[in-house]
């Protein structure tokens, strides 16, 4: 990045953008899709938001930090709970989301359905 670090908007910004999986950029650099900031009129920074593929693998990751250990390893229970959490987030709503979920919880693509079809029917009672 080619703007201050430490400016205001940054420094406020930095850790919403990190949580994201997001990219901060000088505004000059920015491409079309990119979100510029401005401050007190002038652009500042622009954030780069990421491909939703790699928001899912940033969000998992940020679950095995919450956790402190892989979601392979987390009981049962722990696990219905990260699927209802990801399914909130719209994981399941990116190409091979369930995939993905499986493989980080080390569980089938089968048993991520019955979680979120345990959720549903739960909700419909």
């Amino acid at each position: 990045m080619t703007e201050p670090a430490d400016h205001p908007l940054v420094t406020a910004v930095k850790p919403l953008v990190d949580a994201m999986g997001a990219e901060l950029l000088g505004p000059s650099q920015a491409q079309p899709d990119d979100v510029v900031l401005a401050w007190e009129g002038e652009d500042v920074i622009a954030v780069r938001l990421p491909q939703l593929s790699d928001s899912l693998d940033h969000i998992l990751a940020a679950m095995e930090r919450r956790h402190g250990m892989p979601l392979a390893d987390l009981d049962r229970r722990t696990k219905q709970s990260v699927v209802r959490t990801l399914e909130a987030r719209g994981a399941f709503s990116v190409r091979h989301g369930v995939e993905t979920v499986a493989g980080a919880l080390g569980v089938s693509r089968f048993t991520v359905y019955n979680y979120l079809n345990r959720e549903n029917a739960a909700k419909d009672e």
